[in-house]
């Protein structure tokens, strides 16, 4: 009755479905690509290659 509504009343479409400001879902769905975001460069750069010293010949 005059509890959480979780979202019923707002009619989204394409990426605001998913990603808005308005249901938990939504929040937490910002959070966890952000987080997401957060590891993949992290990871990127942790798992990159390094550069090796150029090799001259003596």
């Amino acid at each position: 009755m005059g509890g959480h509504d979780a979202g019923t009343q707002y009619q989204f479409t394409g990426m605001a479905k998913y990603f808005n400001a308005y249901t938990i879902t939504g929040r937490r769905n910002c959070v966890l690509a952000t987080y997401a975001s957060l590891l993949g460069i992290a990871l990127f750069f942790k798992l990159k290659p390094k550069k090796q010293a150029a090799v001259t010949a003596k």
